[in-house]
């Protein structure tokens, strides 16, 4: 679908510190209720500690975190899997969005999205998930999730403004999924340990 414009994400993984404040603000700014998340902050850690034969130690252990909501995709698998057209992208601003009034709830687009970005409602039986703070953009603010930030780790503006300042970025790295699925409007400087293998660690957290 061809958009006039396409708003995205800009992540800096290395300055992420993991301290949710992103997180926090998205979930106050809707007041979502417990176990909807808009944005969650995945820790991403491995390596190990080895025993010398002189009894020394020496480790490999590596941490970083990495915020990730909706990446309001240009292939959205999302949009294809809704059966009644309640998800959609919308052309102004290429953000993708939630008709409420259309979906039934039937979790086709939350098992298709590798992001884990739509997330069912219980109580009121409908999908939700970000929707890239679009009342504060028509105030000429940023979303919610980006100002409160204190490390200034990200960063929201249209895809070209956001490429002329950052480049393409790094590419994916774990624990996302491979750009090629969504083809998602995100752009990720990669941590230091981005390349090694490693696990979520903080599952109940996300």
């Amino acid at each position: 679908m061809t958009t006039n414009i396409q708003y995205g994400f800009y992540l800096d993984t290395a300055k992420c510190t993991g301290c949710k404040a992103c997180q926090v603000s998205c979930k106050d700014r809707k007041d979502l209720p417990v176990g909807i998340n808009w944005r969650r902050v995945y820790e991403y850690g491995g390596g190990q500690w080895v025993e010398n034969q002189n009894g020394s130690l020496e480790q490999n252990v590596f941490t970083y975190y990495t915020s990730i909501g909706c990446n309001h995709c240009s292939e959205p698998v999302c949009v294809k899997a809704c059966p009644t057209g309640a998800m959609h992208k919308r052309r102004e601003d290429g953000l993708v969005h939630v008709a409420t009034d259309l979906c039934i709830g039937c979790n086709s687009c939350a098992r298709s999205c590798p992001y884990d970005a739509p997330q069912l409602d219980l109580e009121r039986k409908v999908m939700t998930k970000c929707d890239g703070c679009y009342e504060r953009l028509a105030e000429g603010k940023n979303p919610m999730c980006i100002d409160s930030c204190p490390l200034r780790a990200m960063d929201f503006d249209t895809m070209d403004n956001l490429r002329a300042k950052y480049g393409n970025g790094d590419g994916h790295i774990a624990p996302l999924p491979p750009e090629s699925i969504t083809s998602p409007n995100l752009i990720i400087k990669a941590n230091v340990n981005g390349g090694r293998d490693g696990e979520i660690v903080n599952f109940s957290e996300v």
